[in-house]
């Protein structure tokens, strides 16, 4: 049998005619089609988890922070510029969104967590402080949680640990923070500077849990497999984390770099909100280095959600690399 391949025009005007016989079916007329499902109003479970190693790995949102513009933010490249750049990678220039992406990790022995977002402060909108609601969805209880890592002081990373009524919404963990960073961020004589909100934020938070309080330093390896790593300059004990487990390594920058484009692909650009810009530069193209040089993979706590990547040399700067998300 000779086998029929149509033109395009021919191929056109056939499917035409079908699209026409349908149309004309009292079984199929459009009076007689499903009615449009209504836009659903459920929210995801924001949560996401994987296993590294020996580990269980699940990174939880606590919400993000809407910057507006947060081109304003940042010094070194031109508006115009950054505008290119964001415009370049599909971002609008005036809506910068920063994730909080909050990791917990189960060594088999310890659950623990490191930062806690911002808890029941509204001081950056009321899109944060959902870190409770979906650690419940994750099926972890905060009060099997048996330690508490703080990266630094800032009010999105150690603002979860009390509640609206203050009490610890972990109340079985030991607290670990840098020394420096904690004396800083709880010094009273600076409740009358600039940092004001940052340090009673701060002092409400850290100061309840002095008594179960361990401080930390670069190099030392906090529980089994958890390890801090000194990057300062964001504040001044600013720190990050390198996860071990069955020969793997996987690193919780926390804030080396806030946006996964600006601070990337142009590495020297300073945030105004570091306590120490040129150090916190030092550090980030310290951090990214290893990562990019030994390909190690990174939870990055203000990344596009869930914040999981790789990072690869570009040029002078960066390139970020999204982990594809698996479902189960």
């Amino acid at each position: 049998m000779k086998s029929f391949k149509p033109s395009r025009r021919e191929a056109l005007a056939l499917a035409g005619g079908a699209v026409a016989s349908v149309a004309g079916s009292t079984l199929l007329s459009p009076r007689d089609a499903v009615a449009k499902a209504p836009f659903s109003a459920a929210k995801p479970d924001a949560f996401q988890s994987f296993k590294h190693g020996d580990m269980q790995i699940s990174v939880v949102s606590d919400g993000y922070l809407a910057f507006g513009d947060g081109r304003k933010l940042m010094i070194g490249p031109t508006i115009e510029e950054m505008g290119r750049q964001l415009e370049a990678n599909f971002l609008a220039p005036d809506n910068m969104v920063l994730e909080e992406n909050i990791t917990v990790v189960n060594t088999g022995s310890k659950l623990v967590i490191i930062d806690t977002g911002m808890g029941a402060s509204k001081m950056f909108g009321d899109t944060t402080g959902r870190l409770p609601n979906n650690l419940k969805s994750a099926g972890i209880d905060p009060a099997a949680i048996d330690a508490v890592i703080l990266s630094h002081c800032h009010p999105d990373h150690a603002g979860g640990l009390v509640d609206a009524e203050g009490k610890s919404v972990f109340p079985n963990a030991q607290v670990y923070v840098n020394e420096e960073d904690f004396k800083f961020w709880t010094d009273e004589a600076k409740l009358s500077g600039d940092a004001k909100p940052f340090v009673e934020l701060a002092r409400a938070n850290l100061l309840p849990h002095k008594d179960r309080m361990a401080f930390i330093k670069g190099g030392q390896e906090i529980v089994t497999g958890i390890t801090a790593i000194d990057a300062p300059g964001h504040t001044v004990g600013h720190t990050v984390f390198m996860l071990t487990s069955g020969g793997k390594s996987l690193a919780v920058t926390a804030d080396c770099g806030h946006h996964s484009v600006l601070m990337v692909e142009t590495p020297k650009i300073e945030f105004v909100y570091d306590t120490d810009p040129k150090l916190a530069v030092q550090s980030r193209l310290k951090i990214w280095d290893m990562l990019a040089t030994d390909r190690i993979p990174f939870i990055a706590f203000h990344f596009p959600w869930p914040g999981v990547g790789n990072l690869a040399k570009q040029g002078e700067g960066y390139r970020y690399y999204p982990s594809p998300i698996r479902q189960g």
